[in-house]
């Protein structure tokens, strides 16, 4: 039998060892290139030199932190490589470079009368504010124009000293009263206490509107109170007041917040020191406003990495409030409801283009896990300061025995720096926000922590540049930019688009924009202000409180109340207690 001829004969049979030859070649060269690439490329996190030795370093060392426990694991999930010189952004990492181009503008129209020619000579309103300094300030705000609406005069309004914070602090020792009475003179009429009418001194009626009262809500509750009883003090005031309103009452409260609201010399000189220091050590430094207090994780009902012991620990707090019901972490992370862990700020920074020598003020209160939660952040980031490591305890001494006074502290300090983060959207976070758009459009960068999420769970998977390629991508709009949020888009106090002007007229884009306490640029001369979506005729209602002192009136007839959703689910909790914990 013949055997079937091979194609191409005999003579071009394939030679084993010619083809093995190349093979072998590339192989030695892609080992050689995975070696060479180890000893070019930065090592892991785990084994940044920092987090080698600050493992070694006491408490004291990580801003002399305390905390009730548990640890944030700073191994989990770390991404492979982290350079230690920042990933370079084409961006202006201290500014926005569109800034140049807006302006605060916060005059009133003609159309908004003089108090004198306004205010009912007999009629007060009084106000009892609740939380911490920060929620406080936006109902000392919203008194202000609440008077207007009712044309009645202001009584200094009463802080809250009883709440969870426990500060005996009242508004005069935090704030210049003096200046808030005479700046506001034209605008309303406000008195440091209640005087004697007609002879005699008139025991208030004590009422509650509900939140979110639109100016007719006044008119129909709270007027018919004033015309018969005189005097009216309003409890709990806090988000009382409509956050849409007309332009002229918009632009009273950033006259009241940005230009009334002064604080006393004593809290001012101090917090300008801390500045001063810092400025000291850098040419430009961040602010961070770390969140991360137990009471404020256990509420959250997140998983922070910290096994067994956070659970428990985190659980029991959480026990303490009836109306919270069993927690999904997983879910919480995933709409993002949780505050990011300091080594995902971190991180988040590095990846924004943020270099290792930067120094960062951490502004917080007592961190879960104490120093060892700081210390992947640390590793990062070696150059942490907070205000008991920047000023003496003898400096501090005067302040350190009240919350308010601490939290003005790192409210200056925040205000004053050249990039303001956070890793929570509370008070102070929106309320900073709002001011460093109206004082210029300073950077200020908010996590977007629902896409942050699933890169944050998946970023051992991808290289160092894909990182921070996408980090990029997921903070577009949450940086500080004019016209990232959409006018009329969330709490007034942290989008003020009435009060921001852009410049329209060539000539007054050299002109330097005055921000002086004494005077305000004006909307109406050279530039227009940033549109704002018209106040709706019919809403419906979110009640907070009656005539009475109860929260569940029923709603007037043809009465107004603003409605508009809320974009964060931690200010709104049912438990007064729990409220007060999470206000700042």
């Amino acid at each position: 039998m013949v055997l079937p001829r091979r194609r191409g004969g005999h003579n071009h049979y394939p030679c084993p060892r010619r083809a093995a030859l190349p093979a072998t070649a590339l192989l030695l060269l892609f080992l050689l290139a995975a070696v060479a690439l180890l000893y070019v490329s930065p090592p892991p996190l785990s084994d940044h030199p920092a987090l080698a030795s600050s493992r070694h370093r006491s408490s004291h060392a990580l801003l002399n932190s305390s905390g009730g426990g548990g640890l944030v694991e700073p191994s989990r999930r770390e991404i492979s490589r982290v350079p230690r010189g920042g990933w370079t952004a084409a961006d202006d990492q201290w500014g926005s470079k569109l800034a140049s181009k807006f302006y605060g503008c916060s005059n009133s129209s003609s159309k908004f009368l003089d108090s004198g020619v306004i205010t009912h000579p007999d009629h007060y309103l009084m106000i009892a504010t609740s939380g911490g300094l920060n929620q406080q300030r936006t109902g000392i705000i919203d008194a202000v124009v609440a008077a207007r609406i009712l044309n009645a005069t202001l009584v200094v309004p009463k802080l809250d000293q009883t709440s969870f914070w426990k500060d005996a602090s009242d508004f005069a020792q935090i704030f210049d009263a003096n200046w808030f009475i005479s700046y506001l003179s034209k605008d309303v009429r406000i008195v440091k206490v209640l005087p004697d009418i007609g002879g005699k001194l008139r025991a208030p009626h004590r009422m509650r509107v509900p939140r979110k009262c639109t100016p007719r809500c006044y008119l129909n509750r709270v007027l018919p109170a004033l015309l018969k009883k005189h005097v009216v003090r309003l409890t709990k005031f806090d988000y009382r007041l409509a956050n849409r309103l007309d332009s002229d009452l918009q632009k009273l409260r950033c006259r009241v917040n940005y230009h009334a609201l002064r604080f006393t010399d004593p809290i001012q000189e101090m917090g300008e020191k801390i500045i001063q220091r810092m400025r000291e050590r850098s040419t430009h430094f961040i602010a961070l406003h770390l969140r991360f207090e137990p009471d404020m994780l256990a509420f959250s009902g997140c998983y922070y990495g910290g096994g067994e012991k956070e659970k428990r620990e985190l659980g029991a707090i959480r026990k303490r409030w009836k109306t919270l019901h069993a927690s999904n972490p997983e879910k919480e992370r995933r709409h993002g409801r949780c505050p990011l862990t300091p080594e995902e700020v971190g991180l988040m920074l590095k990846a924004l283009g943020y270099t290792n020598d930067v120094h960062i003020y951490v502004a917080s209160g007592d961190i879960y896990g104490g120093a060892r939660t700081l210390e992947p952040l640390k590793a990062l980031f070696p150059n942490l300061h907070s205000k008991e490591t920047i000023a003496s305890k003898d400096e501090l001494a005067p302040f350190s025995k009240y919350s308010s006074h601490m939290a003005a502290l790192d409210f200056i300090v925040c205000d004053g720096s050249d990039a303001f983060v956070t890793n929570n959207n509370g008070n102070m976070a929106k309320i900073l926000a709002g001011r460093r758009r109206y004082l210029g459009h300073k950077r200020t960068i908010r996590p977007n922590a629902k896409r942050l999420y699933s890169l944050f769970l998946t970023r051992g998977n991808m290289s160092w540049d894909a990182f921070s390629s996408k980090v990029h991508m997921f903070q577009k709009g949450f940086m500080g930019e004019p016209k990232e949020l959409r006018p009329g888009r969330g709490e007034f106090h942290e989008n003020p688009s009435t009060c921001i002007c852009e410049k329209t007229d060539p000539k007054t884009l050299t002109k330097s924009n005055p921000r002086s306490e004494q005077g305000l640029s004006n909307g109406t001369e050279g530039g227009k202000a940033t549109s704002e979506p018209t106040v709706p005729d019919n809403t419906g209602e979110e009640l907070g409180g009656s005539g009475a002192e109860e929260d569940d009136a029923p709603v007037e007839k043809d009465e107004i109340v603003d409605t508009e959703a809320e974009d964060d689910a931690l200010v709104r909790p049912d438990d007064p207690e729990l409220e007060e914990v999470l206000s700042d």
